[in-house]
This record gives C-alpha cells, structure tokens and sequence, in this order.
C-alpha cells in the first residue's frame, strides 16, 4: 500500500502538468489585419504594394502563424501530451488545406495571363511544398517542408513588387477569382454535407440528376444513410473552423487586391456577405465539448449550427459566382 502511494503523487504531478500544457496550447489563433500585414511586410522588406501584394502577404502570414501559433504546429507530434490533442490538429488540417487551394490557383490563375504562358518559377516550388504530408514527424518534418515553400512564396512576393521584373505577375480579373471561389464552393459543400451529417440523415441519391445521359462506376442506391461517426464529429467541426479562419483572411486580402472588379460588377456588397457569414462561424465554443443534441432536443448541436453559417457562405459564393460571370 505504501509503494502504491509513493507513486501516486509523482503520476498525479505530471498528469496535472499534461493537463496544464493542453488546456495552453488549445487555443485557435486570433484574426489579424490583412493590410496591416500587407503593409507592415512591404514597409520590412522595401517593397511596393502591388496588386497580388495582400494575398500573397497574407498567405505566407497564415502560414506562419499555422507553423508558429501557441504550440507550434501540433498535427504530426508523437509526444504526449501533444499527441492527445485533436481539436487543434483538426483546426490545422483546416487551415492547411485553404492554403493548398490557394497556392494552386496562384500558381495556374492568379500568376498567368492565359493557359498557354509559363508558370511561375517560385510558385511551382511552394505548391508542392504546401502539399507535404501533414503528419510527417522525422526525416523530413513537416515544418521544415512547409517552411521552404513559404520562402518560395517570399522569393516571388519579392519579385512581384520589383518594377525591372515583369515575369513576376499577379492578374486580378473576374475569371480568376470565380476560379478560386469555385474551389471554396466546394470545399464548403462537403464540409456542409459532413457537419450535418453529425444527427444522422436519410439522402436521396442525386448523383445523376439533371444529365439523362450521365453514368457512374457502379450502381448506389436511391437512398443513402449519412452519419458522421460519433468519434469524429468533434475533428469535423474543427476542421471547419480552420477552414473559416483561413478563408476570412484570404477573402479580406482578395477584396484588396480585386476590389476593382468587384466595384465595376457591382458585386462587393455580395462579396462582403460571404465574410460576414463565415465571421460569424468564428465565436467562441462556449461549452467544454462539442455538444451533439438532436436537431430539435432540449441540447445544442454545434455542428449544425456550424452548418448553417458554412452553408449560408456557399450559397453566397455561388451567387457571387454568377454575378461575376454575369455582372
């Protein structure tokens, strides 16, 4: 009895300092000024802020603060207590992969002035670089990976800003941004879909609706059961307000950089909903878990909740879509 005690304080000491440790580092960062970074970059480094300038600015500095947060970047660690955390791994995830997006349509949109012209030398760099594996602890790191396609990011940032360097380029038209927000649409329509998920849903199979002529591999059924499994709702919704987070920076830089176009197809204030919805997806989870009541019960169901501002935000994209290509 006296050994079992002798041991007792030592396990509860450090299982106090764990629990210490991950209630610090599970905080999501705070939003920041777009232009103020844009501007606090160029003012650094000597540069001009040219059209592309902000979104670029503010890519690298989510990537930062992904890579230098409270923490550090959690996703791929193997230690506890640091391998006990999931909320803000998933966060991460989130994040990372608004990242990808963007840094794809920068290397084959933004960057290009027709399909036919050369692509960016730095930015064929960072892409892959941002596509790393996210778990990867040793040999090479993950950070170490991510960190070399933020500095191609800088090398082109450096060049887009230099007058005697015209190879360096950033198109602000509307094709271009109605790319980009057709990819936003549809990484919100599946994060939609999976948060609602969360109470469980009886789906008509609409796979082929609207084309007589479409066909798919194999046979599915007319109805399809969707339930997201109770151990991952939590890593959903977490995931989609990494996603939230990163996306409110990169439009706020985009109203910047294409606030032209917008003016000219009357679009801002539709552009400007699509940010407030997702702002509002960004309060802070009041509650000490991710709760999952029915949809209509006596008890919340974040995920739903999430869902609506997620959804109200792509229903708003693909308006704006339209107006863009209409306009």
């Amino acid at each position: 009895m006296k050994r079992w005690l002798k041991w007792l304080l030592p396990v509860l000491i450090v299982l106090l300092v764990f629990a210490i440790i991950m209630l610090y580092v599970d905080k999501e960062p705070d939003r920041f000024d777009v232009s103020r970074v844009a501007g606090n970059h160029a003012e650094q480094h000597a540069h001009a802020v040219v059209t592309g300038y902000t979104t670029t600015a503010t890519l690298i500095r989510v990537g930062e603060i992904l890579l230098q947060k409270r923490g550090g970047y959690l996703s791929n660690d193997v230690m506890p207590p640091w391998v006990f955390l999931d909320n803000i791994p998933n966060w991460e995830f989130g994040v990372v992969t608004q990242m990808r997006d963007l840094a794809r349509v920068l290397r084959n949109d933004f960057s290009r002035s027709q399909t036919q012209s050369t692509e960016d030398v730095d930015l064929s760099v960072a892409e892959p670089q941002l596509h790393f594996d996210t778990e990867s602890w040793i040999i090479p790191r993950t950070e170490a990976e991510y960190d070399k396609g933020l500095e191609a990011l800088e090398d082109y940032l450096t060049r887009l800003s230099d007058p005697a360097d015209p190879d360096a380029q950033f198109f602000a038209r509307a094709d271009n941004l109605r790319d980009w927000l057709g990819l936003v649409e549809k990484r919100l329509g599946s994060l939609s879909q999976r948060l609602s998920a969360s109470v469980g849903q009886e789906r008509i199979n609409t796979d082929l609706s609207g084309d007589p002529e479409a066909r798919q591999s194999t046979a599915a059924p007319n109805e399809i059961q969707v339930k997201t499994p109770w151990l991952l709702i939590d890593d959903v919704f977490f995931e989609a307000r990494g996603t939230s987070w990163a996306l409110i920076h990169f439009l706020h830089a985009m109203e910047v950089d294409f606030k032209d176009v917008l003016k000219k197809k009357n679009a801002t204030a539709s552009y400007l909903q699509i940010i407030r919805e997702l702002e509002a997806s960004q309060e802070r989870l009041k509650a000490p878990m991710v709760f999952n009541g029915n949809a209509f019960g006596m008890f919340a169901n974040h995920s739903l909740v999430m869902a609506n501002y997620i959804s109200r935000a792509n229903a708003a994209i693909i308006d704006l879509r339209n107006l863009l290509t209409e306009g």
